[in-house]
């Protein structure tokens, strides 16, 4: 959900571990889908990553089973597929990548928002990877071994060819995320560049270094605590010694990147709004607060435009699915949908 092996903090890093353990509480069971398991397909691609199950799960929901490569292993994909859509269509279709937070899974947005309804009479295939529980949406660096998991390159070179391979995507696409999917969102958009059109990060731990000193190693707890048997030093190494890996996953530090990129952050204050919350200040948002000032900062800083919205609100769904709605109209604009 923020950054570290997954999330991450405000200043010294004390985030990796509140962000975790709070994400964790405020996930809700993921409800039973209604659904038919079809034929697995072969829809192998040149990255040699292939689909080898295809399950219908709810009107317009179809989840892949990816054999990948990059990860060493199957991975999950969701798809919201536009009306008129079918593997054999003639026309293609834009994409709208949602990544999840930390301490969830691919499943977070339908069951934690009405992206279906809110979609379902748009031209766009909606796509929602697997990122791990602690990914950080990264190729790990694994001591200087590399190797799976490789994140990124899942995502990036094998899910994308599949989709513009097999399932009717075309070139043009916009990326979203909460938490440490609102990293990922920023750290593909600025990583590769002209790969999306607009890039919103709703509550997300967009300064991977906000606050950090050298010898700081606070930032491996909360990968330690929340996600036992992670060893966070896998992902991108010690800040002080691997320092230019850390600033390579820092959206921070690649904002200059993002220029010509339609950019959206949002995110609450800890407190309790409108739309409800805890009794008390949520730690983990006041974090993401702190990095997501600091990040617009930067972009400001750098002539870059970013949308920000900034209210009282905590680390939890009802405020995300908001964002949504607040970013939608942007993120369909960038491509090309009125």
């Amino acid at each position: 959900m923020l950054r570290r092996p997954t999330p991450g903090a405000g200043p010294g890093f004390l985030a990796l571990l509140l962000p975790l353990i709070l994400a964790a509480a405020l996930v809700p069971g993921a409800p039973a889908l209604a659904g038919t398991a079809s034929a697995g397909t072969a829809a192998a691609t040149a990255t040699g990553a292939k689909v080898v199950a295809e399950t219908t799960v709810a009107p317009r929901t179809i989840d892949l089973t990816v054999q990948s490569p990059a990860m060493g292993d199957r991975e999950k994909v969701r798809l919201l597929v536009p009306s008129g859509w079918s593997k054999s269509a003639e026309r293609r279709w834009p994409t709208l990548w949602l990544l999840h937070g930390g301490v969830d899974d691919y499943t977070a947005w339908t069951r934690g928002t009405d992206v279906a309804s809110l979609t379902a009479g748009t031209p766009v295939i909606v796509v929602m990877p697997e990122g791990g529980s602690c990914g950080n949406y990264s190729d790990w660096w694994n001591y200087g071994d590399g190797g799976s998991p490789e994140w990124e390159t899942f995502h990036m070179k094998e899910l994308r060819a599949i989709l513009e391979n097999g399932y009717r995507a075309n070139s043009r696409r916009v990326v979203a995320g909460n938490s440490m999917g609102g990293l990922g969102a920023m750290l593909y958009a600025a990583r590769f560049p002209g790969m999306f059109q607009a890039a919103a990060a709703f509550s997300g731990y967009v300064d991977t270094m906000y606050g950090y000193k050298p010898g700081d190693d606070s930032i491996g707890w909360g990968p330690s605590f929340s996600c036992p048997g992670t060893d966070w030093r896998r992902v991108w190494g010690e800040p002080d010694a691997q320092a230019a890996i850390w600033h390579a996953h820092n959206p921070t530090d690649l904002a200059g990147r993002l220029a010509g990129v339609k950019l959206y952050v949002a995110c609450g204050n800890g407190k309790a709004g409108s739309l409800g919350g805890l009794p008390i200040t949520d730690p983990v948002e006041t974090a993401a607060n702190d990095v997501s000032h600091a990040f617009a900062d930067r972009l400001d800083a750098l002539g870059i435009p970013v949308t920000t919205r900034f209210f009282d609100g905590q680390h939890s769904w009802p405020y995300w699915q908001r964002d949504l709605h607040d970013a939608y109209p942007m993120l369909m604009r960038a491509l090309g949908i009125a």
